[in-house]
């Protein structure tokens, strides 16, 4: 091979993220004022599930308002200073927005359970509170039906089950909403749970039971999507599948002969790097290994759309 040389290739148009800003701002609404409405009936029941229940959806409004800021944040293109672009910063508020869920609702009804077992309290009237959680069904079941229609439609265009994709899936915000929401619908199970069994019996112990299992519910969301965001700020690559396509691309361009390294790396739901080292014939020229990496960067990005960025280093292979 004559000279050697180092190709990339960028496309800098980033992912709106839209669809995902839509779902995120009809979970925030229902929420905000599925709050308010909790907070009055846990006040005039004096339930400590209801009150549970408004922390809960409080602190799904907050976590909703960060998701939105790392929306937006995401989108700023690459400058001097971060000339990767701003993908990251996705992760970093939704990492947030899942210690505002372990904080401001898993800690409170934890510790509101707790408290309601050990010192007891007598049972008002639920009517007030079963008109709410009826209210707030209806509202969370909406905000749900919004998340899991983008992740059905975002799951079909990948060809994987709904279940897998939400496991895998680098789009947080739509997990998060996934998750909460589904959270949210059980908490009101609990919560109306918690008021029949202190309706029927006379005890407080059915309403410390039920807010004491919201909050542990409140944790486990918190910790998955802590994990999750963890997992990709840390650095995640393509799926194995994707990468051993993107892999059999490159060497199916007649100049190449083997690819020593491929590293692949995702920056967001829509954004995602690749990085090669290429073994090219000895025989092939500077000219033409420069047109090989263009050609092999064009057909990877239009096979692959996620993939904005595509950096290949001719690398002489082992003697």
């Amino acid at each position: 091979m004559g000279e050697t040389s180092s190709c990339t290739a960028e496309d800098g148009d980033g992912a709106a993220g839209g669809e995902s800003a839509v779902t995120v701002v009809v979970a925030a609404l229902a929420n905000l004022g599925i709050a308010a409405a909790k907070a009055v009936a846990g006040a005039v029941s004096g339930s400590s599930a209801m009150l549970s229940e408004a922390a809960h959806s409080v602190a799904d409004t907050v976590t909703e308002l960060m998701l939105l800021v790392s929306l937006k944040s995401a989108e700023r293109p690459a400058d001097e200073d971060h000339p990767l672009g701003y993908g990251g910063a996705r992760y970093v508020w939704a990492l947030l927005a899942s210690v505002a869920t372990f904080v401001g609702g898993g800690v409170f009804a934890v510790y509101d359970g707790v408290h309601t077992l050990t010192h007891g309290h007598e049972p008002g009237d639920p009517l007030l509170s079963y008109a709410v959680l009826g209210i707030a069904f209806l509202l969370e079941g909406y905000s749900l039906r919004t998340g899991l229609k983008q992740a059905r439609g975002a799951a079909a265009r990948f060809d994987v089950q709904i279940g897998r994709y939400l496991r895998h899936t680098p789009d947080t915000a739509v997990k998060a909403v996934v998750m909460e929401d589904s959270a949210a619908l059980a908490g009101l199970v609990l919560a109306a749970g918690g008021l029949l069994g202190g309706q029927l019996t006379g005890s407080g112990v059915w309403d410390g039971v039920a807010s004491l299992a919201i909050g542990v519910l409140l944790v486990y969301v918190a910790w998955v999507l802590g994990r999750a965001n963890a997992d990709l700020l840390i650095g995640r690559p393509l799926p194995r599948p994707v990468r051993e396509r993107v892999r059999a691309e490159l060497l199916a361009d007649p100049h190449v002969v083997d690819v020593l390294e491929l590293t692949t790396l995702l920056q967001g739901p829509d954004e995602a790097l690749v990085a090669a080292k290429v073994n090219f014939r000895d025989v092939s020229t500077a000219a033409e290994v420069e047109q090989a990496c263009d050609r092999m960067a064009r057909r990877v990005r239009e096979r692959f759309p996620a993939v904005r960025r595509v950096y290949l280093d001719p690398t002489p292979g082992p003697r």
